[in-house]
């Protein structure tokens, strides 16, 4: 068998860097937006905003574009992302008091 060159083992370690950023990056996003939802059940908000996820998928093309990064696939990680989000903040919906009458 092949000794693996210095290179590729060097760029798998800067893969290896940028995948554990990823999923630090992702789970405090989730903290937040969990802390979202909760905010949202309180004040009787629905789940969903879609005029927020259009901004949302608008502003992050501007960004992959910028970054060099295609655009079309920026927008399928927001989506998977928000709609994730989403099933969360229905779930925190589900399971919150109902408000009282004002």
């Amino acid at each position: 068998m092949a000794e693996t060159p210095a290179e590729l083992i060097s760029l798998r370690a800067s893969i290896d860097n940028m995948d554990d950023i990823i999923v630090r990056v992702l789970a405090e996003r989730f903290k937040i937006t969990q802390r979202v939802g909760e905010l949202k059940a309180d004040l009787g908000l629905p789940p969903a905003d879609p005029a927020r996820e259009e901004q949302q998928i608008a502003r992050l093309r501007a960004i992959a574009n910028d970054a060099g990064l295609d655009p079309e696939f920026a927008e399928q990680v927001l989506n998977f992302i928000v709609g994730e989000v989403v099933r969360n903040h229905e779930a925190i919906a589900r399971r919150h008091p109902e408000r009282p009458a004002l």
